[in-house]
């Protein structure tokens, strides 16, 4: 079976509070770059989860855009 999981310390999934915490972001900026669809996110049931590779994404995006030269 193929890994899911990059590091045993990290979680799969992250809640809305635990997505901003680990961005140092607000809540509230989240839920903007949720709406806007920067960040993807799923659902569990009734509960929104942030995939762990969906931060690392937006992450990565974010530091190609600051490495890119300027027009």
């Amino acid at each position: 079976m193929p890994a899911t999981n990059t590091s045993h310390h990290e979680p799969l999934v992250y809640t809305i509070p635990e997505a901003a915490t680990a961005l140092r972001i607000s809540r509230t900026k989240l839920y903007e770059l949720l709406d806007s669809g920067e960040i993807e996110s799923i659902h569990i049931g009734r509960s929104r989860k942030i995939p762990a590779d969906a931060l690392r994404t937006y992450i990565d995006r974010l530091r190609a855009r600051a490495t890119r030269p300027a027009a």
